[in-house]
């Protein structure tokens, strides 16, 4: 359905076949050129001799016969010692004297007349072809082989044409908030009278803001398929090369080719690739960046929104934009694609599962209060896992533990069945990842647990997954206080029964000291800090913010932050040691039924360990970040 700009862009050479008259006219460059370095080859060898020793040789009468050139050169036949010698010299000066001796001598004398042959004349100038011909060749072939060396500073734009089946809004699962935004934007493409005859302007750029998935590219492209106008994508990074110049040429050519066009949409992928606050960060404040995006501005300030071009971009950092950008008369509006909730889940499932045969017991929407977090994209794959899981096993539809199983590898990885391990280490592993799971039953805040495993999963010897009852945008104290123990739960528990630790609980231990440490800094959570935020998000250099953090507080504040990120570890430390002493037999029960089972669900520890079963099945649902060594 995309275009690369055929009629701009000459045709490409194949890379799998010969150019055959490429081939022949080296050749026969070659041939000529080995025949211009051996063109007076052609005759007899000649001695070339002074002209001192010719006088000598005529004086003695060795010569019998000499031809004179125009160029003053003299060729002739001589005998030495008995021997016929072919010889030329050359006149350095005119001698009068010459003529009358060879006359007197009775030498046959004769004159040549020098012609220059057309041959002779090609086989001069053959050097200079080859040269020519070389270049020529080079910059044929660098275009034709798709490096495009004349299409540096043309856009790179993907053209969606109108053939074949359109995108819509109603391809778009839920975003009811979004599409009414967009839906503006689409009114005006269509009948842009009625917003011009009342004076309104339509926003230039419309930026669509969402986490990585959420369907901003969809999105844009429903829009223009909804407007029945031309839709031109191209992203932020196709605009910048190495080439000085070449992102502005782009910019300014995809601008002609949208007026051209319009009514159109032109949609800027990952637009923080080109817009990216100036200034920040390596490379100084005058690289091809910053004058592709000054290009941009310029562009944007250029055409009015009544030529009927609409500017849509996206981007997932729009806190590391130029603000340049995202004055009026620019990018002015902001639509925020957000994640999706239970109900569009459901929808998203509908729209990917009606391509694959699905079995009469699989429940979408049980698939969909199982999934929360999860975006777009990832609904997608984890449909494209399950039928794949199920082709695997020549089933005939796809059926509920295909999804299940499509979603332990998506949020687990592949399970690393042949990986060695040593009975001792297999044992701490269940022990490790008994703790986190047994902890789960006695914290009442905590999310429920999901399934524990010791089977390796990616760098993982094992897992303890749990699972959240219901969509969550924010977290209370004491959720966090939970997860804080439960990441202690596998370090006590290699301390009780083996009274030491191993390096499997680095990744909790830093998950822990993460949580303590914004407890205290970002969340206000810390009784004795009371209410306040302390010092500056940490930013990488790439976002273009600041290179290092910076301490706004003093070296006293930075030990009481410790003394309190400390006090809550200790206290979650303490807690899980508590817990999990008192139910010892319960642990070692656990942990003796991981080295059998390798894998157990929430349902099957309840009934090993006689807790009581849980009033909502969670035999399908999304784990939150999962404990594991």
């Amino acid at each position: 359905m995309f275009d690369d700009q055929k009629d701009k862009i000459p045709p490409r050479l194949s890379p799998g076949k010969p150019n055959r008259f490429a081939l022949v006219f080296f050749l026969a460059m070659v041939v000529l050129f080995i025949a211009y370095f051996f063109r007076n080859n052609d005759g007899p060898a000649r001695q070339e001799i002074p002209y001192s020793e010719f006088t000598r040789s005529l004086e003695l009468g060795e010569l019998t016969a000499v031809t004179i050139h125009e160029n003053n050169t003299i060729e002739g036949i001589r005998q030495v010692s008995g021997t016929r010698q072919n010889f030329k010299t050359l006149i350095p000066y005119q001698d009068p004297a010459l003529l009358p001796m060879l006359r007197e001598k009775g030498i046959s004398v004769s004159g040549a007349v020098s012609q220059i042959s057309p041959l002779r004349i090609f086989l001069e100038i053959l050097p200079w072809i080859i040269g020519f011909g070389f270049i020529w060749f080079m910059f044929r072939n660098m275009q034709g082989s798709g490096n495009k060396a004349f299409q540096f500073g043309k856009s790179r734009a993907k053209r969606y044409h109108d053939e074949g089946r359109k995108i819509t809004f109603a391809d778009v699962a839920g975003q009811k908030d979004a599409k009414y935004e967009l839906q503006e934007v689409v009114a005006f493409l269509k009948e842009p009278q009625k917003f011009t005859k009342m004076g309104a302007r339509i926003p230039k750029g419309v930026l669509l803001v969402g986490m990585p998935g959420t369907g901003k590219t969809l999105m844009a492209r429903a829009v223009a398929g909804e407007a029945g106008v031309a839709y031109f994508h191209m992203s932020g990074s196709d605009f910048v090369e190495m080439f000085v110049g070449v992102g502005a040429s782009r910019v300014r050519d995809l601008f002609d080719q949208g007026r051209k066009s319009a009514p159109c949409i032109i949609f800027i992928d990952e637009l923080d690739a080109v817009g990216r606050t100036r200034g920040a960060g390596y490379g100084g404040g005058h690289d091809e960046r910053e004058q592709t995006l000054n290009q941009l501005l310029v562009e944007m300030d250029g055409f009015d929104s009544k030529d009927g071009v609409i500017i849509l971009a996206a981007t997932n950092r729009p806190d590391v934009l130029d603000p340049a950008l995202l004055r009026p008369g620019r990018f002015d509006r902001q639509v925020v694609v957000a994640m999706p909730d239970i109900k569009e889940r459901e929808d998203i499932l509908k729209i990917h599962s009606a391509k694959i045969p699905l079995s009469a017991g699989v429940d979408l929407v049980r698939i969909a209060r199982a999934t929360p977090g999860m975006s777009g994209a990832d609904i997608a794959n984890l449909v494209n896992e399950a039928a794949l899981f199920a082709a695997r096993q020549d089933k005939k539809e796809v059926e509920m533990p295909d999804f299940e199983e499509a979603r332990d590898k998506i949020l687990m990885g592949v399970a690393r069945t042949t990986l060695v391990i040593s009975d001792k280490e297999r044992r701490m592993t269940a022990v490790h990842e008994a703790g986190h799971a047994l902890l789960h039953y006695f914290l009442k805040d905590a999310d429920p647990l999901h399934k524990v495993t010791i089977v390796p999963h990616g760098r993982a010897l094992g897992m303890a997954m749990s699972l959240p009852v219901e969509d969550s945008y924010s977290r209370t104290k004491g959720w966090i206080q939970d997860r804080i123990v439960i990441c202690y739960g596998g370090w006590v528990s290699e301390k009780i029964f083996y009274d030491e630790t191993t390096t499997g609980t680095k990744q909790d231990l830093e998950q822990a000291t993460d949580m303590a440490r914004r407890m205290v800094c970002e969340w206000g959570m810390a009784d004795e800090m009371g209410p306040v935020t302390y010092g500056q998000e940490d930013e990488p250099i790439f976002l273009g913010k600041e290179i290092a953090r910076h301490k706004d507080y003093s070296e006293d504040t930075a030990h009481r932050i410790d003394k309190a990120v400390k006090e809550i570890l200790d206290a979650g430390r303490i807690k899980a040691d508590d817990i999990l002493r008192s139910n010892r037999d319960k642990l070692e029960k656990l942990s003796e039924a991981l080295l059998v089972q390798e894998t157990l669900i929430d349902d099957q520890i309840r009934s090993l360990l006689g807790f009581p079963p849980r009033e909502t099945p969670a035999s399908l649902a999304t784990p939150s970040p999962a404990s594991g060594a």
